[in-house]
């Protein structure tokens, strides 16, 4: 943590890692230890309404410490990694002014792995009719079909990208439909070559496979109980 404090940059602590690996109560420890307030980068408690579901921090595991983008966009609206760094920038700003230690943490490691590391996201209007003959075509031959797509227009960019993960690769093929430009080049053309930020990064996990399940199970358990159905 001492490197943080000498850094010229402005200084943030990130931390990551699956569900019910203790995230929450390391970062509000963290928190009240070193003056700080917490980011949210999950990509689901953005969200208002979803309390139940998406495992929201409750007041009591703040704890009183300030957490940002937390249940402030109402469930009907689009919010992409670019609106989050945009307004995680933001808020690691007037943090910063603030004399404050910005947290950044949650389990969405796109949100901070983009914001960490200074991507430019250019925005580009989706052609609807592109991206509805894109999502017939997974329902109708599914996703390895555009995976294969993919991996024949821009194979360095479906080398990152699980065949599974069907946002991000129908994302790219738009890209490509639209305007020719490869997903990969434009990943990279945004990377700048100074980070923005002075980092410490903690990857939470937990060894005990069996030890995480339960833990998970036990999560599961409260949201039943909460009224999740």
């Amino acid at each position: 943590m001492d490197a943080l404090y000498n850094a010229a940059k402005p200084r943030v602590v990130a931390i990551g890692g699956p569900t019910a690996t203790g995230k929450t109560a390391l970062s509000v420890a963290l928190a009240k230890r070193f003056g700080g307030e917490i980011i949210s980068a999950d990509s689901m408690q953005i969200y208002q309404g979803l309390d139940v579901g998406t495992a929201k921090v409750t007041p009591e595991e703040m704890q009183g410490v300030p957490h940002h983008l937390v249940g402030f966009l109402a469930p009907e609206q689009a919010f992409s990694v670019a609106d989050f760094t945009t307004l995680a920038g933001k808020t690691i700003t007037q943090l910063t002014a603030q004399g404050k230690l910005p947290l950044v943490v949650g389990g969405t490691g796109l949100y901070i792995t983009s914001l960490l590391n200074g991507i430019g996201f250019t925005p580009e209007k989706v052609d609807p009719a592109i991206r509805q003959e894109l999502q017939a075509r997974l329902q109708a031959e599914g996703s390895q079909a555009l995976y294969a797509e993919l991996a024949a227009v821009d194979p360095g960019y479906a080398a990152k990208v699980h065949p599974n993960n069907t946002p991000r690769v129908i994302r790219a093929l738009e890209l490509y439909r639209a305007t020719g430009r490869k997903m990969s080049a434009e990943r990279e053309a945004a990377r700048p070559a100074e980070k923005p930020y002075c980092s410490l990064c903690l990857c939470l996990t937990c060894r005990d496979r069996t030890l995480l399940y339960q833990r998970i199970d036990t999560r599961c358990d409260r949201m039943m109980q909460s009224g999740i159905l």
